[in-house]
């Protein structure tokens, strides 16, 4: 390959089997680990910490600056973790001195055209659908998969395990392991198949179930649900993270579904 075909800053540190495609663009401060591939007509800015053996499509810009108008240039990261693979046109900003940088974890997929803002945290194994957009400071949890073209209101959270429907204007918070979707954002049900796939057991994946009934489904407020819950359920990973979720909580959780709104399940 012609070096002409490509412009890498002499200061940025990249292993040497990293591949990059033509037409890329690498400026200083830039960090890239073995086995990761770049392809062409990306661009990758100042502060970007890319892990090993990602792989990142044409047309991505990684760790542009903030769009953001309290961002005054200040020196902030992007980081991606390892084997996570960004897809065609991706644009993930870098944070700001609120938090001073955006994350991605190790093994997400983040599908073409979708937005990370800044000061967003990912967790690993985390699915974007094709044109999902995260406001900023967003926190995701590990294993959540976000469908095609939902938009994510900044400062929301989204609970690990859980899944969110396309097309979906999320709000408020999501809790762990939780189906999520209709307009407003609503709770459908528990992510089983998510959950029978990572090795919940049918008992596990019961009490989560049941913890939910009683949040969402017997007619008591949040507060009144939790005293419930603790006194009920036996303390477990399951109950132990959904707790902490709702307790975290500053935007407040979605609601519960109705009758009306079933006509979107999916």
């Amino acid at each position: 390959m012609s070096l002409s075909l490509i412009q890498v800053d002499p200061q940025a540190k990249i292993a040497p089997d990293v591949v990059i495609e033509p037409f890329s663009v690498i400026a200083k401060d830039v960090q890239i680990d073995q086995g990761s591939h770049i392809g062409p007509n990306v661009t990758i800015m100042e502060g970007a910490r890319i892990g090993k053996n990602v792989r990142i499509y044409p047309g991505a810009v990684i760790s542009a600056p903030p769009q953001d108008l309290k961002y005054r240039g200040e020196h902030t990261f992007t980081y991606i973790g390892d084997e996570t693979v960004v897809r065609e046109c991706v644009t993930i900003n870098r944070g700001t001195h609120a938090l001073g940088y955006t994350r991605v974890g190790k093994n997400c997929l983040i599908m073409a055209s979708s937005h990370v803002a800044h000061d967003c945290v990912l967790g690993d194994n985390v699915i974007l659908v094709n044109g999902v957009a995260l406001a900023g400071h967003i926190e995701v949890g590990e294993w959540a998969i976000i469908g095609g073209m939902s938009a994510i209101h900044q400062f929301t959270k989204i609970g690990v395990h859980s899944l969110i429907a396309g097309g979906t204007l999320v709000r408020k918070d999501v809790p762990p392991f939780v189906k999520a979707g209709h307009m407003p954002i609503s709770y459908i049900g528990i992510n089983s198949i998510g959950l029978q796939r990572r090795g919940f057991t049918t008992q596990n994946i019961q009490e989560i179930r049941d913890i939910y009934r009683t949040l969402y489904q017997k007619k008591l407020n949040v507060s009144q649900a939790l005293k419930v819950i603790k006194k009920k359920f036996p303390r477990n990973y399951g109950y132990d993270e959904i707790l902490r979720f709702i307790q975290n909580s500053e935007r407040g959780i979605m609601r519960g579904y109705s009758k009306k709104d079933l006509s979107g399940e999916f």
